[in-house]
């Protein structure tokens, strides 16, 4: 069975339009089979978006395991700051390249990286709704390489259910950053991680 965190070009296509509304903005995003939230904007994506402090997003942004692209585009629209968005799944890629374009977005790029293989800069902020099925291994090199690509003063967003070891996470990320838990929702933790 294929996850949406491989690349399995033998996946048969099955594109879908889907419209969103965030912020009285409406948004467009192309899905496909073999993406994560293939139906639509998911739950804990939407939470991170409207609870994210968009006045202290400035500089470079990342968007790591991008998906389709949500989080990035909704951030770099809102903020115009640089964004980067990387994923492993080249589909994934694809259809945050075609969301670009639909939803009008300057100063962004989107590539193919394995976690941060492919990444040569750092970032002022780093967002994830981290790929929990590809296990905590995965995850968890997602969230602490993360220090290694922010600035100093930077800031890695994310979002984790407590069903999912939310309590564990953040028990372990307080070892490496200054957490704060920015909102809660139907069991989804809104987590910022500041570089210290």
């Amino acid at each position: 069975m294929s996850h949406y965190f491989e690349n399995d070009q033998t996946l048969a296509s099955n594109l879908k339009k889907t419209t969103t509304t965030l912020f009285n903005k409406q948004f467009i995003f192309y899905t496909d089979n073999g993406v994560f939230a293939k139906k639509g904007l998911d739950y804990g994506s939407r939470l991170l978006l409207e609870s994210l402090p968009y006045q202290d997003i400035k500089g470079n942004v990342l968007d790591v395991g991008c998906g389709y692209g949500v989080l990035g585009i909704v951030i770099n629209k809102l903020t115009n700051c640089q964004t980067d968005m990387i994923d492993v799944n080249k589909r994934a890629i694809h259809l945050t390249l075609k969301n670009v374009k639909e939803n009008n977005c300057q100063n962004t790029t989107a590539f193919y990286s394995d976690c941060y293989s492919m990444i040569t800069k750092k970032y002022q902020t780093i967002i994830t709704n981290p790929p929990i099925r590809a296990g905590k291994k995965i995850v968890y090199e997602i969230l602490f390489k993360a220090k290694e690509y922010l600035e100093k003063s930077g800031t890695l967003y994310l979002v984790i259910r407590k069903e999912q070891g939310a309590k564990s996470t953040i028990a372990d990320l307080k070892k490496e950053y200054d957490v704060t838990i920015i909102n809660k929702s139907k069991g989804f933790y809104i987590i910022k991680a500041k570089n210290c």
